[in-house]
Formats: C-alpha cells, structure tokens, sequence
C-alpha cells in the first residue's frame, strides 16, 4: 500500500521547536527537531563542529561541552532541556581571538594526535582551571586533572602529555593570578 497514510499521521511527523539560549557567550534562537540532542543543535544547526559526535551513548567525552558553566555531555541532553541555559563549546573558549591557555599548552606540548578527543578534554579541563580561581585551592594536582579527565576517552596516547598540558596550562593562570595580587600586571 505504500506510506500514503504517513503524510496525515501526526504522530509520524517531524515536530520542531525553537530553542533560546545563548552559545559562547551570544543569544541564538534555533529551530530543531524536537528529538535532537544538544550536540545535534551545536553541530547540525549552528555549524559549530568543534564539538565531536563520537559513541552517542555517553562512553567518549569527545561531544563535552560547559552547560551553564559544567563540563556536560551533549550527546545525552535533549536540545529543548537547554532552554534559556548557557552553552559554552571549543569555539568559545578562547578570548577576543587568541587562544586559551589549554589550546596554547596543548599545541606546545603536543598533547593531541588525532585531535578527535581534543575539544572535549579542553572543554573538561576548563572546568577544573576555573576551580583553580577559588582560593582554598592554588594549587595544581596531577591525580585531580587525570580524574577531571577520566570520562573524556583518547585513543591515540597514554595521557601523559594531555596531562602535562593541563599542568601548564593552570600554573600559566596561577602565575598570572598571583602577578595581578601583586599589583604585577
């Protein structure tokens, strides 16, 4: 009989939505099918494909994006759940067109292969840079940034240089932290 009945079946049907919410820094409304996830919104609708589509299923790390501030999988949040939020991706990280401190340390130190991973532990790491600002913790601790890691999965090296490249990358900010203290900067 073929699908002549799909076309008036409203459950079989697209259904799409606009979503509001502001991407690094920027408000954006968007229309998306109401099934997508965040990841499809980011990628598939606003062209932002630092954020990678990996495992789809939360194993990976590599679709990490800061959801109101918190390293989030964007493969398991609805589009729609993010609403009036705040999304930051890879894209956003660096300030007024130059790089980050982590983009800066990962490209000296070599800390990505293939790359596919890259934008999903800079986006992890970031979280844990920003806790450095608090004041009961100045100090950088390997075995906390590998655990900050641990869900954001590389399949191309051991970690040690990624590692390597978070440590340098957070004492570059405490440097620059106890500089402006001092009256330095």
């Amino acid at each position: 009989m073929g699908d002549s009945g799909a076309a008036t079946d409203p459950t079989r049907a697209r259904r799409v939505a606009v979503v509001r919410l502001r991407v690094n820094g920027e408000p954006v409304a968007v229309a998306a099918p109401v099934h997508w996830t965040l990841l499809e919104l980011l990628r598939y609708q606003l062209g932002l494909i630092g954020t990678k589509q990996g495992c789809d299923k939360g194993d990976c790390g590599a679709c990490t994006v800061r959801l109101d501030g918190l390293p989030t999988l964007s493969c398991l949040v609805l589009a729609l759940a993010c609403e009036g939020r705040d999304v930051e991706t890879v894209e956003g990280l660096g300030v007024g067109g130059e790089p980050h401190p982590l983009q800066r340390q990962f490209a000296a130190l070599g800390a990505a292969q293939c790359g596919f991973c890259t934008p999903g532990m800079l986006m992890s790491a970031s979280h844990y840079l920003d806790d450095l600002g608090v004041a009961d913790r100045p100090v950088v601790d390997r075995r906390e940034i590998a655990a900050r890691l641990g869900g954001n999965l590389c399949r191309c090296t051991g970690y040690t240089k990624i590692i390597a490249a978070v440590e340098a990358a957070a004492s570059e900010i405490l440097d620059r932290q106890r500089a402006l203290a001092r009256g330095d900067a």
